[in-house]
């Protein structure tokens, strides 16, 4: 992380890690140092959440992660269901190992919203799950840190 002074404001930036954590995908995006562009970085098959905590440390580590922002899967209507349970314990877990600070954002419709996305970009609807989960957490990741620059003004 680093600051930059502009006149009395000072602005701290660092380097975020967005996770869409998934039963048998997790998907990861990452920011640029000024937290202005997400891209997605990669989405990992894995068969428990040990596995999960266990790639998300790798790259976290790997990639100088200051930030977790984790997608937090609410129901339509805004309330947590089970698996808003299950992605808050994931990111419990990741919180500890890794030491980084972890958040949550609401991240309903970030599937539908990636599968558009490829789909007009004229990918085949059966290769399109090679791509869906790390473009929903660049989704996620983006539209977080959209939200904190709105917050920040």
């Amino acid at each position: 992380m680093f600051t930059i002074g502009t006149g009395y404001d000072i602005i701290r930036l660092m380097k975020l890690l967005g996770i869409d954590y998934g039963d048998r995908y997790v998907g990861f995006a990452e920011s640029d140092t000024e937290e202005i562009l997400a891209y997605p970085v990669c989405a990992v098959k894995i068969k428990s959440m040990r596995e999960a905590v266990s790639a998300a440390e790798k790259i976290a580590k790997d990639d100088g992660a200051e930030r977790i922002i984790v997608g937090l899967p609410l129901m339509p209507d805004g309330t947590e269901g089970e698996r808003a349970s299950k992605t808050r314990a994931f990111g419990r877990v990741l919180g500890r190992v890794t030491g980084i600070d972890v958040e949550y954002f609401d991240e309903r419709w970030t599937t539908l919203e990636a599968e558009e996305y490829l789909a007009e970009g004229g990918v085949k609807k059966r290769d399109m799950k090679k791509y869906t989960d790390k473009l929903s957490a660049q989704i996620i990741l983006s539209d977080y840190m959209s939200a904190s620059k709105t917050r920040k003004e």
